[in-house]
């Protein structure tokens, strides 16, 4: 008699806790799932906008560390005269690089705005709707904060890359290798503090924007999902204001990175900005290559938004049909 009532509440025990665990599993596994999309709706996102605006982008890093004057048909000349010297593929030398970095970057970035956003609404009281304006910033400049600093070298091997001969630097571990041997290994960090100080205002503002953009469509159309060139829209906009407003520290990091093969020594972020000043003026200088950046930026930024958010949208699909593990 009595072990038949202690079977039963065991088995009540096991009954009551069962599904207590399998509710945490299943929370847990949802989690996880939810970072791994993140992180790889973030690599393609990187890759595919990179990809397509590479030979603008290399173009821009070589008038940004030289003194010579930019304009459209100086930029013209150059991607003209790359291709008539050493080929088309040419035009996205330092890519392969670019790729290393951005792919680890753009999924770290994307996936940290999805955790900080959760973390900041569970903590203001605005889990699973639009964040206020301030943890709207905020979200986005931890995010690219967070990138930064895990992804930083390979942005040094990639600025080195774009502005010397492939003659000088074979592949992406040869630049590590020479570096590391010819400057030490503190060159690998030189322009670390300007990137930092230019990402949190470039990475809070465009995802304050693209967010902002979305919920405001939202609130007047009627639809939670914005068309794909709705979505390119908003991305352009948030490309082309945070990019303007974090261009002169872009100039001033790219000058310390180069620093070694361009005989320059800049050292310090004022030091090189007054010399930036001094030597070009500060529109011709800390904003050189900006007007390509209002071509290549808008671009890059809204390929790079559209795409996450309908990578998303797609693994969510694929999820819910059966086609991927729950």
């Amino acid at each position: 008699m009595g072990s038949g009532v202690q079977e039963q509440r065991a088995s009540l025990t096991q009954g009551e806790v069962l599904p207590l665990a399998s509710s945490s599993q299943s929370e847990g596994m949802k989690q996880t799932r939810s970072v791994i999309n993140s992180l790889f709706s973030g690599a393609l996102a990187g890759a595919v906008a990179k990809t397509a605006v590479a030979p603008l982008d290399r173009t821009k890093i070589i008038f940004q560390v030289s003194s010579a004057r930019f304009s459209a048909k100086e930029a013209y000349r150059l991607i003209y005269r790359t291709y008539l010297m050493e080929g088309f593929f040419s035009l996205w030398r330092g890519n392969s690089a670019t790729m290393v970095r951005v792919i680890p970057y753009a999924a770290i970035q994307f996936c940290a705005h999805e955790q900080y956003k959760g973390l900041l609404g569970g903590y203001y009281g605005f889990q699973g709707n639009a964040l206020p304006p301030v943890p709207r910033l905020l979200a986005g400049s931890m995010a690219g904060i967070t990138a930064a600093m895990m992804t930083y070298p390979l942005d040094m091997v990639r600025a080195r890359m774009a502005v010397t001969p492939k003659e000088m630097y074979s592949n992406i571990l040869h630049v590590f290798v020479r570096i590391s041997r010819e400057e030490g290994m503190k060159t690998l960090y030189r322009g670390f503090t300007p990137t930092i100080l230019g990402v949190a205002p470039y990475a809070g503002l465009s995802f304050f924007t693209y967010e902002t953009l979305k919920k405001l469509h939202a609130e007047h159309s009627g639809r939670q999902q914005p068309y794909s060139y709705e979505r390119l829209a908003f991305g352009a906009c948030a490309g082309l204001i945070s990019q303007s407003a974090s261009y002169p520290l872009d100039v001033v990091r790219r000058r310390m990175q180069t620093a070694g093969v361009t005989g320059h020594t800049y050292r310090t972020i004022l030091g090189t900005m007054r010399e930036i000043v001094s030597e070009e003026g500060v529109i011709r200088g800390l904003y050189k290559g900006l007007s390509m950046n209002w071509v290549k930026g808008p671009i890059a930024v809204g390929i790079s938004f559209t795409t996450f958010d309908l990578t998303q949208i797609l693994l969510k699909k694929l999820h819910q049909m059966g086609y991927t593990t729950p």
